[in-house]
């Protein structure tokens, strides 16, 4: 490896990527991950050639994204981590995560979408941080929980609400599941 390959980017190179992602996030949010790339580098205010130079793809593009948004989900995890109630940092975060895979599936589909159908290494390491951050949440609530709670449950029925209804109903049953189903 030379040295010049262990140097940081330079400033503009980075801000222009963190246009990039900006402009991207932006137009998702408006038309979904079908979003044209000469829109996004025209709304960052870059040429193409930037916008290539730095994500030669959608696929990269789409994956830097939601990067982001996996990186914000776990910090904010970790930010609970800290809170004065465990239970409470759980189902805070529980319904941030259901939030997210209702609303952020398609773009994490798009990212990682490859011709033989099997996942990419990306997509394994979004589900390993996610599944780290929940470990640590449902680790620490566990004296609240049932002893046999796992985290891998907790993760599987939070998914289980977001995959088959919208974020907000999914939301309501994540609540469901923290005061169960039976009347007092």
């Amino acid at each position: 490896m030379s040295p010049d390959s262990k140097r940081r980017p330079r400033s503009d190179a980075r801000h222009n990527r963190e246009r990039l992602i900006a402009a991207a996030r932006e137009l998702v949010a408006e038309v979904g991950s079908e979003v044209a790339l000469d829109e996004v580098a025209r709304r960052a205010g870059v040429g193409n050639a930037t916008l290539y130079r730095h994500f030669p793809t959608r696929a990269e593009l789409l994956a830097a994204l939601y990067t982001d948004e996996v990186r914000a989900l776990c910090d904010h995890g970790d930010r609970l981590l800290a809170a004065p109630s465990p239970i409470e940092a759980l189902f805070a975060w529980l319904d941030a995560f259901v939030t997210h895979v209702a609303t952020r599936r398609p773009l994490a589909l798009a990212a990682t979408d490859v011709p033989d159908g099997r996942r990419t290494p990306m997509f394994h390491e979004w589900h390993a941080a996610i599944n780290a951050t929940a470990a640590a949440l449902v680790r620490r609530a566990q004296p609240a929980l049932r002893q046999d709670v796992t985290p891998a449950d907790v993760l599987a029925l939070a998914s289980g609400a977001a995959l088959t209804t919208d974020a907000e109903n999914a939301r309501r049953l994540v609540a469901l599941l923290r005061t169960g189903l039976a009347a007092d």
